[in-house]
């Protein structure tokens, strides 16, 4: 071979080491930068090439892939009463995917099972490769009960308030209702045309992407006594809760010049004994009883109930808050819900949820069971696991009775359902500087039939159209937790 053919041949033989070193090169090292690159549309036009899995609500598929043959994508998520469900569901969409607004919930948790890339769906993978039947997602079976999520829904969006309802077993855990509003319609920018509708919804004011049921937290206020009552209880403050309180009315701050007054100056506060303090939800009662039991031991018994822990259930939850290091006022603050004490709706509804299962506290989770296509359960369904045991049951026991006076003949009279056990505790607490917002109403309850179904419920309106002044637990939360009840223990 003459020395130009041979210098050809090794430049040729170079050209093609490097094009060898380049091709491992992507294929190996850069393969995951590029796959995850947000202008590479290849991995999201092979999720959309087959149908995605469902999540299911009593046994009905509340998403389902649509085959709509366009340009790009194949299919197309379609979300069956999307704003009902939309805290539970979050979106599905070929263009936004979840990089651009928080989109943990079940579409985004459970992907891996919903777009059938899941390890346990391996087998199931496999046999289609085999027999050449089209790729298909499996399903996310949730534990929602249908009629109490439309029932929290109707409630709070009726009226256009701005809140959130959740409702749990207090015997499993499981989430019965998740409920917030304003909401959206995922299937508003489900397809790969809908920018605009996307942008519109993240822009809006009153921002109905956010999951006010778990992701926003609020000053529980009044409804934070049970979790004082439980500590005055277990500590000895209080022996018997129908004798009367050394309480005076107004109460002096510790260490301060500023009296802590009543919600009316007509109710029967001073030196009320725990029952009546409860019903009448009386501030002097349990800010005293609070700086009396001490910071330390208060914020004991708020992490017992579930308070300053983070918690997944698969999707996650804000931290809900009770401090610590606080002075003597600011505990007597704290104690009755105000100060800096900020709780999620679900924390409220897992207070009431431990007192009715005689203070056993049980794990909230949403998912029952993950299915493959072929509708074999993949993996161990959720098995209910306690959490801890917030109260004793005498303790326990002891509240019921105080929050079953409450619905009797106290604040949450507008919760009564006839021929059924309920127990509830109002709240209205404080908004903004001074007060200037309008408050939060609450109720946190629960309710026993007579076949032994029982259901915890926590509801807040947060911001209403009802006139400041009439702003209350009793007026504007504690009927929609009525109707969530009743739909639930009335099955």
């Amino acid at each position: 071979m003459n020395k130009p053919i041979r210098r050809v041949s090794v430049f040729c033989l170079v050209l093609v080491l490097a094009l060898l070193i380049r091709v491992n090169w992507v294929q190996g090292v850069e393969a995951s930068s590029l796959n995850n690159n947000t202008h590479n549309e290849r991995g999201m036009i092979e999720a959309y090439s087959y149908p995605r899995g469902s999540i299911i609500v009593g046994g009905q598929a509340i998403t389902k892939s649509v085959l709509v043959n366009g340009n790009k994508f194949k299919y197309q998520e379609s979300f069956t009463n999307g704003p009902l469900y939309a805290p539970v569901t979050g979106y599905s969409s070929p263009i936004f995917g979840s990089e651009l607004y928080d989109n943990s919930l079940l579409e985004g948790v459970e992907d891996p099972i919903l777009s059938g890339t899941a390890s346990d769906l391996a087998v199931n993978n496999f046999e289609s490769l085999i027999t050449g039947k089209p790729k298909q997602g499996g399903d996310v079976v949730t534990t929602i009960n249908a009629k109490v999520q439309l029932a929290g829904y109707e409630g709070l969006s009726s009226q256009h308030e701005t809140g959130a309802a959740v409702a749990l077993d207090p015997t499993t855990g499981a989430i019965l209702g998740l409920v917030s509003t304003p909401s959206y319609d995922p299937n508003s920018f489900a397809n790969g045309d809908a920018e605009a509708a996307y942008e519109k919804l993240i822009k809006d004011p009153s921002d109905p992407m956010l999951n006010r049921a778990l992701r926003q937290t609020y000053p529980p206020g009044s409804t934070f006594k049970l979790v004082t009552a439980a500590a005055a209880l277990e500590t000895g403050q209080i022996t018997n809760i129908n004798a009367p309180t050394d309480s005076p009315n107004p109460y002096l701050l510790p260490g301060t010049s500023t009296y802590l007054p009543n919600e009316s100056t007509s109710d029967p506060c001073t030196n009320a004994t725990m029952t009546v303090a409860l019903t009448y939800s009386c501030n002097t009662v349990f800010a005293k009883l609070g700086a009396e039991i001490g910071n330390a031991r208060m914020a004991q018994e708020a992490v017992k109930f579930g308070f300053n822990a983070n918690r997944d259930m698969p999707v996650g939850v804000a931290r809900s808050v009770f401090q610590t290091g606080i002075n003597a006022s600011q505990n007597a603050l704290s104690s009755i819900g105000q100060f800096d004490t900020a709780a999620t709706p679900l924390q409220m509804a897992m207070v009431a949820s431990a007192i009715c299962d005689n203070g056993t506290l049980m794990t909230p989770y949403l998912v029952s069971e993950l299915r493959a296509s072929d509708q074999s359960v993949v993996g161990t369904p959720t098995q209910p696991t306690q959490l801890s045991q917030a109260t004793t049951p005498q303790v326990a026991g002891e509240i019921q009775t105080m929050m079953q006076s409450v619905v009797q003949s106290g604040t949450g009279v507008t919760a009564q359902i006839p021929g059924v056990t309920v127990g509830g505790k109002t709240g209205t607490a404080q908004n903004g500087v001074n007060n200037s917002g309008n408050p939060y109403a609450w109720f946190v309850s629960y309710a026993k039939n007579s076949s032994g179904k029982e259901i915890a419920v926590a509801v807040v309106v947060a911001n209403s159209s009802t006139e400041r002044g009439d702003i209350s637990g009793e007026e504007l939360a504690a009927p929609i937790a009525k109707q969530m009840m009743e739909a639930y223990v009335g099955q």
